[in-house]
């Protein structure tokens, strides 16, 4: 009778190890994407010794852009479509008319273009309910700064021939203090009259 060979056995002590190796190579080697966040630059951190003080602001000097959980926009307590917030965020930040239910007017001295009549009191509040999508956020906070950037671009244009992102730091400085940004995630507390 024959002998029944057996299958030589693989040596399998080292395997674990390999595999923790090739893990390790292909993590070190392979990009990872990164998540991209809003340009938004973060007010610096409030001093500990500094008292608290409720902001004194007019009622005309402030939009109030709300998003409910149906991720249907308010604007100044009339529903809106998205594609109507930026025109309007557009009419009120610069008050082309000197309307008393818009933004006062302040008369300023600016670089390059010399007394102005700006808004620069105004301020956008923009707030969100709970529920609201994150993207229906995302896409009010597209319109609201493509409504300044389209202000901005404009005066630049007007003014030096180029669009506000070919200008130099000392005109651009300029151009925002005509058009400065102004938008608020929280309720400002306390209204002044109107």
């Amino acid at each position: 009778m024959a002998k029944k060979r057996k299958a030589p056995g693989i040596n399998a002590t080292s395997s674990a190890d390999i595999a923790f190796m090739l893990l390790l190579f292909f993590l070190m080697t392979s990009s990872m994407d990164t998540d991209k966040g809003l340009p938004r630059r973060l007010p610096p951190p409030v001093p500990k010794d500094q008292k608290k003080t409720d902001l004194d602001i007019k009622k005309r000097n402030i939009m109030i852009v709300l998003i409910n959980s149906n991720n249907q926009i308010l604007c100044n307590n009339e529903y809106i479509e998205i594609k109507q917030l930026k025109d309007k965020v557009k009419e009120f930040i610069d008050n082309p008319y000197n309307d008393e239910h818009k933004p006062e007017k302040v008369s300023v001295d600016v670089p390059y273009f010399g007394e102005m009549l700006v808004t620069k009191n105004h301020v956008i509040s923009l707030q969100n309910d709970r529920g609201t999508e994150y993207q229906a956020y995302i896409n009010v906070q597209n319109e609201l700064a493509a409504a300044y950037n389209e202000l901005r671009d404009d005066v630049s244009r007007k003014k030096f021939d180029k669009a506000f992102g070919e200008l130099d730091e000392e005109q651009q400085k300029a151009v925002q203090l005509i058009y400065p940004q102004k938008i608020s995630e929280a309720e400002p507390k306390n209204y002044g009259g109107a």
